[in-house]
């Protein structure tokens, strides 16, 4: 299944991992991992999706740097 949805209202990325039936959830800073009864992720949502994905990027391009250098 392996689904991405962005959501620019609450500026979330919502990841589907699978189509099992979600049990509960659990947040981590601004993410929330929903899993299934079987302790399975189904799905991931990540808050402050521009942020994150603008500090993600500023990381890969520090590292390559480093790399290269």
């Amino acid at each position: 299944m392996n689904n991405m949805f962005y959501s620019p209202d609450t500026d979330s990325l919502i990841i589907e991992l699978n189509n099992k039936t979600i049990d509960y959830a659990e947040e981590f800073e601004n993410m929330i991992i929903h899993y299934s009864k079987n302790n399975e992720p189904v799905l991931i949502e990540l808050m402050d999706a521009r942020q994150f994905s603008l500090n993600l990027f500023e990381t890969i391009i520090k590292e390559k740097k480093y790399v290269e250098a």
